[in-house]
């Protein structure tokens, strides 16, 4: 006999209206290319150099501008006499998500990701790895974008935090160049298999797919021992952490917004959840 599948349930009204004004400012190619420069800047364009950048009018811009605002995509303040034009990094990062929602699979993913490099290794942490562990630890907090620790814990205290069976480094030509653990969310005996993961790649060995291959010993060991939900925080800025953990089956639950601060400066992270394959 064939079991059909619950019908998933509709959309609740809202959440549609929310995610169509979303996807109507994106409606117009000239907008589209606008938020693509934005995001893709250093802090931001003025109207005046977006006019420049794309070859419009303006009064052109500065109507895009105000779609975009008004849909949250970007903040817009004043600067002088010029108004200046920023992204809305948590806006940016949650448009992924509501696609998936939108065609049906927001929760689903790949198991994790298939194109990892093959010289780079990935074993078990062992004891004379805690100096490398804490140095590409202390590169990570330095990024500013990594974690809200400002300072790097004891191995000690790492060990004592991380599940003994899910600390992972890799290495690349016998050098220790990225590290992940998992840690408990919980003591409770009924969040046994909930974990916190953290995942970190030496600067000079970053965009080699380093990360791929810490993601993926990472999530296969996880499902392997019963670990049936991973997730983690990132914060909104980190985008190449964002694409990393989409690739391994993590999905966007939601923005945390000014969840802490981090050297006085408010942060919004997003959370990310990986449910067992």
């Amino acid at each position: 006999m064939t079991t059909l599948a619950a019908p998933t349930p509709l959309l609740p009204g809202d959440a549609a209206a929310d995610y169509a004004e979303c996807f109507a400012a994106l409606s117009d190619p000239t907008r589209v290319r606008l938020l693509h420069a934005v995001a893709t800047s250093h802090g931001g364009l003025t109207v005046g150099e977006l006019t420049d950048l794309l070859g419009i009018s303006q009064s052109t811009a500065s109507h895009h501008v105000r779609k975009l605002a008004a849909a949250r995509f970007v903040h817009v303040s004043k600067v002088g006499t010029s108004t200046r034009v920023t992204v809305n990094e948590a806006c940016c990062t949650g448009l992924p998500h509501m696609a998936d929602v939108v065609m049906g699979v927001g929760v689903t993913g790949p198991c994790c990701p298939d194109d990892v490099p093959a010289d780079v290794t990935v074993r078990a942490l062992a004891d004379a790895d805690w100096p490398a562990v804490r140095r590409i630890y202390r590169q990570g907090i330095d990024t500013g974008i990594a974690t809200f620790e400002t300072s790097v814990p004891p191995s000690t205290q790492l060990a004592a935090r991380w599940l003994p069976a899910h600390r992972w480094v890799a290495e690349l030509d016998g050098e220790v160049v990225g590290w992940t653990a998992v840690a408990p969310v919980s003591a409770r005996e009924c969040y046994r298999g909930v974990g916190e993961t953290s995942v970190y790649v030496a600067a000079e060995h970053r965009g080699r797919g380093v990360g791929k291959a810490l993601l993926r010993r990472q999530v296969t060991a996880a499902d392997a021992d019963g670990l049936w939900t991973l997730q983690t925080a990132v914060f909104t800025e980190n985008r190449a952490s964002l694409s990393l953990h989409h690739q391994a089956g993590y999905r966007t639950v939601g923005i945390r917004e000014r969840i802490a601060q981090r050297d006085g400066v408010w942060h919004d992270t997003v959370l990310l959840e990986r449910r067992a394959s």
